[in-house]
């Protein structure tokens, strides 16, 4: 069970489920509540697509008093990329190395087991060629399999210059 985290609260999104993938058909993420109905995202998402850390999220209460992603009222500018560990099965030595890896290019990460995953956090102050080029490599190599979940503009720039 996950502890609850003081000052925070837990913001849902509906998922789209197709293939069978993502695994579930809601993904709560940590978020801390701006006072106004908007959350600021804390967690980098595991299956959520078009939101990243840092997003503030207009948010909606239902009768059972679960809290709602709607729109994205202001973006953080932060991508999200997923990854699903290949090397050594996607281990908890293989998934902390490629966090290790990508925190030395100034991106933020987390893994998850069961699916062999790493989350990476990638923010505006990241070179986004060389977060790029460790990505491309990873993949080339055969270390993994990558998606992108939420890209910026300058993420798309990166890509073709």
């Amino acid at each position: 069970m996950t502890e609850a985290r003081v000052g925070y609260v837990k913001v849902h999104f509906h998922l789209e489920i197709e293939d069978n993938w993502p695994p579930a058909s809601v993904e709560s993420l940590w978020a801390v509540d701006q006072g106004d109905g908007t959350m600021k995202l804390d967690n980098i998402p595991w299956f959520v697509r078009g939101v990243a850390c840092g997003d503030i999220i207009a948010t909606r209460t239902d009768e059972n008093g679960t809290l709602w992603a709607d729109d994205v009222v202001r973006r953080s500018e932060n991508c999200t990329i997923r990854l699903i560990v290949l090397r050594d099965g996607g281990s908890g030595t293989a998934r902390q190395s490629v966090i290790n890896a990508f925190h030395e290019l100034g991106v933020d990460g987390e893994g998850i087991e069961k699916f062999g995953m790493v989350s990476l956090d990638i923010p505006p102050t990241a070179d986004p060629a060389k977060v790029r080029r460790l990505l491309n490599h990873g993949v080339a190599e055969g270390w993994w399999d990558m998606e992108e979940g939420c890209i910026t503009a300058a993420w798309r720039a990166a890509a073709s210059s």
